[in-house]
């Protein structure tokens, strides 16, 4: 509690009386007086100077942690270094400046970027066509399983209602399962980490509509059987979606439609190095199969000869627009240019996160448990069961631990089905050292567990507030500044 007091007294209570930022000119205009609800005259705003005010902000922006600044192995995020080139090539005016409302023909320079685009993603993963009206994962999520919807509806095929979803899965698959007014049937796991034929067979039915499925899946592993369980899911009558938010392990080596995927949403903003921290911006494009492509959004970008247009088709049969125009186009763009940075070198990128993320498991799986030990892809789960039982330190202290060492917690507890789940993903950018240093971290902190358990328990040290009440912060936010009343 004292700690709390110490940190709001020096980021809240500067205001000192008669200190002042700014002056403004003598008043050379008649005076008018506002009405009561919009004067300022009660507002306790503090009286602090100009360069209080600078270092006071400055402050603030350092207690920011983000990629730039270090390591950052949060688990199926791909939080990578971002190109600052694409940053600028999307600032550029020509770009920045569109108004979303201008004449096709004032606008052939984005719309080719678009079908380009759409070009470079249908030789990456397959799929006929895509819609880039999706603003995230999730609500690529969403739109995927709108379109499974109408299209079983258009086969005069309502009844099918249920959704297979792997209890290792994004915990965004059955929320956008029950958005769509879907029901969510979870299927276990097998011991390898996979879909479990045997469960996948005793739920699968007349009333199957599809299945969810991320692969390599939460736990980092490609599943062996995935051709086996397109099998099952297309003999009932189901279609295979594809959660790609863990494409960055596959790129140039495995395409979802070659699988047997029918459709996909895939992360520009992880996959493909566009900026996603701080709750956005993202891009969720989807991908059909053709049997699919009647009900994307409307409308889509196509050639006509030499000139690129916007162009609605079946307009009976599409579930109609799901975002404003064509989506976050900034995040396109970026997109776009990082994948013409690196053409055929792209696939570098999965090779280089799978083998930095084997690295780091052989390295660490003597320290921590690990529940499937075979090869991962881009990211693997480790488990702080070890430490919970021998010395009462949980996954949550480690990752508290890993701040005062100035790296990034990795993702804790998920997937659900790893108890005290520590989830790590290194992606592709980031060089041995960096990794190496994080591997002596990793063995520092499983030492202290062992030597001195209430350290690690009553991190971090380093930051300005130590342990928070999460679940009160949670439920409780206090989302704003009030001055602190006597009584």
């Amino acid at each position: 509690m004292a700690e709390e007091k110490i940190v709001e007294k020096l980021i809240f209570e500067l205001s000192d009386e008669g200190n002042c930022g700014t002056f403004l000119p003598e008043l050379d205009v008649p005076q008018v007086s506002l009405p009561e609800n919009l004067s300022r005259k009660n507002l306790p705003l503090p009286e602090v100077s100009e360069v209080e005010t600078v270092r006071h902000f400055t402050k603030l922006s350092r207690l920011n942690f983000g990629v730039d600044l270090g390591f950052y192995p949060l688990g199926s995020c791909t939080m990578k270094y971002n190109p600052k080139i694409n940053e600028e090539i999307a600032a550029l005016a020509g770009f920045a400046r569109l108004h979303p409302y201008l004449e096709e023909d004032q606008i052939q320079g984005i719309l080719e970027l678009l079908y380009n685009f759409e070009e470079y993603l249908k030789a990456l993963f397959g799929f006929s066509a895509y819609t880039f009206q999706p603003a995230a994962g999730a609500h690529g999520e969403l739109t995927a399983l709108m379109m499974i919807k109408a299209y079983h509806k258009d086969q005069r095929q309502e009844t099918r209602d249920k959704i297979i979803v792997p209890d290792s899965s994004h915990g965004t698959n059955p929320a956008s399962v029950t958005m769509v007014g879907f029901k969510s049937v979870v299927v276990k796991s097998n011991p390898q980490g996979g879909v479990d034929l045997d469960a996948l067979k005793a739920v699968v039915g007349d009333d199957t509509a599809g299945i969810m499925l991320t692969n390599p899946n939460t736990l980092g592993l490609f599943d062996e059987n995935v051709i086996k369980i397109a099998e099952v899911i297309h003999k009932a009558g189901g279609l295979l979606y594809y959660d790609g938010a863990n494409a960055n392990a596959l790129l140039g080596k495995s395409r979802p439609s070659d699988l047997g995927f029918d459709v996909a949403h895939f992360n520009l903003h992880k996959t493909f190095s566009t900026p996603h921290g701080g709750g956005g911006p993202g891009s969720g494009p989807v991908g059909v199969a053709e049997k699919l492509v009647p009900y994307l959004p409307q409308p889509r970008v196509i050639k006509e000869g030499n000139k690129f247009k916007l162009k609605t088709a079946d307009p009976d049969k599409s579930i109609g627009k799901v975002h404003s125009f064509n989506g976050n186009i900034g995040v396109i763009i970026k997109a776009f240019c990082y994948v013409r940075l690196l053409g055929k070198a792209i696939q570098e990128v999965s090779e280089d996160a799978v083998l930095a993320a084997n690295y780091l498991m052989q390295k660490l799986k003597k320290y921590y448990y690990l529940p499937y030990d075979r090869t991962c892809q881009h990211e693997f789960v480790l488990s702080a069961k070890w430490q919970k039982e021998k010395y009462g330190v949980k996954a949550l202290d480690i990752a508290k631990r890993l701040i005062d060492y100035g790296i990034h917690p990795p993702t804790v507890y998920f997937p659900l089905i790893v108890e005290e789940a520590l989830m790590i993903e290194p992606t592709e950018t980031e060089s041995k050292a960096t990794l190496d240093r994080f591997i002596e971290v990793m063995i520092q902190i499983a030492k202290e567990c062992e030597q001195n358990p209430e350290i690690v328990k009553s991190s971090p040290k380093s930051t300005p507030v130590s342990r928070l009440n999460e679940t009160q912060a949670a439920r409780n936010p206090k989302l704003k500044w009030e001055p602190q009343t006597s009584k």
